[in-house]
């Protein structure tokens, strides 16, 4: 539908827009006060928890199984309206102590424990690596629906050669961007506003576009909310997905790990607590922030409806409706207006998460080994700055570059949701070891890296590596039958119990 320079100088065009964005906040801050109270930027920042999984991968969910798109947000929208009072303590906690990630706060709750800061660090990378790739691959599907065909597929098309991935390219652009204004200061407590001005911006888009496109399907598209449904009445199928009843385990359980997620990512950790600026900031963000959820939410229902109305089962996945139905149309309008949301609800994702990766990375893994040496050594310079810099700046090269591989690899074989809840299980392994440490004055070092390292282990068995099995890396025998043929080891169904996103 579109010419495919179309699209990709509307993509560039937006990337240039953030780079102006971040510069003019950088260049405002010069001029304000530290400590300056930014209730509307801070309360905005924190929708970059709403990635391309809310914009593309909801609708998904919501297409298959209903309503079970929604334990997602409701974790958010408990922990911020109920839960605000714990929030401003972890963020006291962390002023007080100059804590920039939550490997610092973790191994600050220990003692300090430089080698469980290490731990978490590692864990949070690899874990959080999935979660990166679902966002390039959200890019890359959203540019294969503008440009092709809206009869495609997000689960089951292989990734396009690396010379012809647009992905590719844009994936080095959020790097650039990263590099350039998430690390700028060498002190990791100061606050990037530029970059946060950036990522407000973004969650605005992201939101203007989101319900643009739901105003289009639902009122041009289909004839209004009452059609819609009159529609959805006659669709037996349609009608049994959103009348049934929930699954009480399953919403349980998503929206505690949802809970831990809103807290625990390390991008939604850097947004809430390291570039917390004022006292009052949670307060107000704990009413701002549940209604941004509920906003972004309102048309994920009528869009998937008008989607399985639309679409012949299996003519396209459920995850491309929100940009298939406006191509369909035939508006290039609304098309591109869905396509540039989904670029930011993506590109705000990686560079932040990027960003508060570089900072585990450097802190917590490189600059200790690096320090020891040069203290044997006898070479420790007074100057480290540019040292610091240059290996966050190599981290969040190192860290996309793994993502891309990941999406290359393991990208086409599963859906958007399923991909991000791998994510949400890897970070929940350190909600015992940090609520422990917030109330348990008794705990220790060893037993918090035990708790860890174990959870995580059990966490790559069971979920990272059936990816791998899925998508033929490995052996589906493995799987299948498990390890040796031990029934008892398979890895989704580990001594019989269900180990499954």
């Amino acid at each position: 539908m579109f010419y495919s320079w179309t699209v990709l100088f509307a993509g560039l065009a937006y990337v240039g827009l953030l780079f102006a964005v971040a510069s003019y906040g950088d260049h405002k801050a010069r001029g304000r006060v530290p400590g300056t109270p930014r209730p509307l930027i801070y309360a905005l920042s924190l929708g970059v928890y709403c990635t391309s999984w809310t914009y593309f991968g909801s609708v998904g969910v919501a297409s298959r199984s209903g309503f079970d798109f929604l334990p997602i947000y409701i974790g958010p929208i408990i922990v911020f309206v109920v839960g605000w009072k714990l929030l401003q303590t972890i963020v006291d906690i962390a002023k007080r102590q100059n804590i920039t990630s939550i490997a610092d706060f973790i191994s600050a709750r220990y003692g300090k424990n430089e080698m469980l800061g290490a731990i978490v660090a590692l864990i949070a990378a690899v874990g959080i690596i999935p979660y990166i790739s679902i966002q390039l691959k959200a890019v890359s599907f959203a540019l294969q629906t503008m440009m092709v065909t809206p009869g495609w597929s997000a689960a089951g098309t292989a990734p396009l050669p690396i010379t012809e991935d647009i992905a590719f390219f844009v994936t080095a652009a959020m790097a650039a961007f990263a590099m350039l204004f998430g690390t700028r200061h060498i002190d990791t407590t100061e606050h990037q506003d530029g970059l946060m001005m950036a990522i407000a911006v973004e969650s605005v888009v992201k939101l203007l576009a989101f319900i643009a496109a739901g105003l289009f399907i639902t009122f041009i598209m289909m004839g209004g909310p009452s059609a819609l449904l009159e529609q959805a009445r006659h669709a037996a199928e349609i009608s049994h997905l959103f009348s049934k009843g929930f699954a009480g385990g399953s919403w349980l359980t998503q929206t505690l790990l949802a809970m831990i997620a809103i807290m625990l990512l390390p991008r939604q950790f850097h947004v809430t607590v390291v570039e917390n600026a004022h006292d009052g900031d949670i307060k107000r963000a704990a009413w701002l922030f549940p209604l941004y959820l509920v906003a972004i939410n309102i048309f994920v229902v009528p869009i998937a409806i008008a989607g399985l109305i639309i679409f012949k089962p299996g003519f396209t996945d459920g995850d491309t409706f929100v940009l298939a139905l406006p191509v369909l149309a035939g508006s290039r309008t609304f098309a591109l207006i869905a396509f540039l949301g989904g670029l930011s609800a993506a590109t705000a994702m990686v560079i932040v998460e990027a960003v508060a990766l570089s900072i585990m990375v450097c802190n917590n893994l490189v600059m200790p080994i690096m320090l020891r040496r040069r203290m044997e050594r006898a070479q420790i310079h007074r100057d480290m700055g540019s040292v610091l810099i240059t290996i966050r700046r190599f981290a969040i090269a190192v860290i996309l570059l793994l993502a891309y591989s990941y999406y290359r690899m393991i990208g086409s074989t599963a859906a958007l949701a399923q991909i991000g809840l791998i994510s949400f299980a890897a970070v929940a392994q350190f909600a015992p070891a940090f609520f422990g440490g917030l109330v348990w004055k008794r705990g220790t070092a060893r037993g918090a890296m035990a708790g860890v390292t174990t959870g995580f282990a059990l966490w790559a068995y069971t979920l990272f590596l059936p990816s791998f099995a899925d998508a033929g890396w490995i052996d589906s025998s493995l799987i299948t039958q498990g390890p040796f043929g031990i029934g008892l080891l398979r890895p989704r169904m580990l001594f019989n119990l269900a180990f499954d996103p």
